[in-house]
């Protein structure tokens, strides 16, 4: 017999009874509308980026942006699928049964939590100074542990883990914890246990492999 749901699970399901199709095309077309904004303020930070643009200096930074635009669906799609694998297959090893398609709906809702980091880039570049550069935009990472250290105290290849290494992700685990406690119906505490293994081990191993083979 399924353990009945918690006041929180219940609060929460009652939270998420929305249109998710909606819901992703909405979240989609943010992404998209900062990224394009974001890129418009890098492009503005470039030396005399006007001359280049007419001479088409500029065109494989255009080409890789709209690459970038077109595969942003897809690459969520693909992230909302490993996700919910990695909390599936960890849970069920562990005895903690969870339906899959709810866990791959609960990840595309959670993936909110990564606009707000774009969202600060932007708002923090909106009306940059005259000495902004190109690299000032691009290596902000805020609230993450490469924010902390400044990108040019450390080596090129730490910047992208110390970038991970942010806030962001400390609140996207505990929005799963709510989240797999909702599905699972466990408690808290050992939807935690899953977060851990299914997500941050995973995170940091990937984080080391990167440094490792970084060249």
């Amino acid at each position: 017999m399924a353990k009945p749901a918690s006041p929180i699970a219940q609060r929460l399901q009652e939270l998420l009874d929305f249109d998710k199709r909606l819901y992703f095309f909405v979240l989609v077309l943010i992404f998209l509308a900062i990224r394009y904004l974001t890129n418009t303020l890098i492009l503005e930070s470039i030396p005399d980026y006007e001359a280049l643009e007419q001479q088409g200096g500029l065109m494989f930074f255009h080409v890789f942006n709209t690459l970038n635009y077109l595969w942003t669906p897809f690459a969520l799609l693909w992230k909302f699928t490993v996700i919910a694998f990695l909390f599936w297959s960890i849970g069920l090893m562990i005895g903690y049964k969870a339906n899959y398609k709810e866990l791959w709906k609960f990840a595309l809702v959670a993936e909110v939590v990564f606009i707000f980091p774009e969202l600060l880039r932007l708002l923090v570049y909106m009306n940059p100074s005259g000495n902004v550069t190109y690299f000032d935009i691009q290596n902000f990472e805020p609230l993450s542990a490469l924010w902390i250290v400044g990108p040019s105290n450390v080596a090129e290849k730490y910047h992208y883990p110390l970038s991970v290494l942010n806030i962001f992700e400390l609140v996207y685990g505990a929005v799963w914890v709510l989240g797999f406690h909702s599905i699972s119906r466990r408690s808290l505490e050992e939807s935690s246990l899953v977060v851990f293994i299914a997500y941050f081990i995973p995170l940091l191993l990937w984080l080391g492999f990167y440094i490792g083979a970084y060249r």
